[in-house]
């Protein structure tokens, strides 16, 4: 009798954790791609973004670069909320709570200097000993993916016409 109610409690914990694991990517199957690189928001779950606006309407993106290229593209629109993907749980957190990490040496999402948020103040502390970066909040997150906008266009770019090239040389 116990065993089958330890069964039973085993696999309503996993229906609940696996509902909210699909709860928490909700967004990803309302927006499955970034809209202005293509990205899979699935793949980038930790650095995904999604706004809601204050006139109902919602947008996504891969990244913050990708996000301010879609706020300031709205100027019209007001934000009503703006989450992020938290870096280690991959769950979406209020960016305005969230706890930022600007830098480091982990490869950032569409930018040469990487921004990270962490829903917790010490999940960011210890991506901070393990990678390197500085604290910060999201205004200056955002604020450091305007000044990092047109060096991270080039350098995509770049990148974009690389692998083109790569390809025309496989198809010849």
């Amino acid at each position: 009798m116990m065993k089958k109610l330890y069964v039973s409690m085993a696999m309503i914990i996993i229906c609940l954790l696996a509902g909210g694991i699909a709860f928490a990517l909700e967004d990803v199957k309302k927006h499955p791609s970034c809209k202005y690189c293509g990205m899979d928001r699935e793949k980038f779950a930790h650095s995904r973004m999604y706004i809601e606006y204050d006139d109902g309407s919602t947008a996504a993106a891969c990244s913050i670069h990708c996000a301010a290229i879609e706020i300031a593209s709205n100027i019209d629109k007001t934000p009503k909320a703006i989450m992020v993907g938290d870096y280690y749980t991959k769950s979406l957190v209020d960016t305005e709570k969230a706890t930022w990490v600007i830098g480091g040496g982990k490869m950032g999402v569409m930018t040469e200097r990487p921004k990270w948020a962490f829903e917790k103040k010490e999940d960011a502390e210890r991506f901070i000993k393990e990678n390197g970066g500085e604290l910060s909040t999201f205004d200056g997150a955002i604020k450091a993916a305007y000044e990092d906008m047109g060096q991270d266009t080039k350098m995509i770019r770049e990148k974009r016409k690389m692998m083109k090239n790569k390809m025309m040389e496989h198809k010849h």
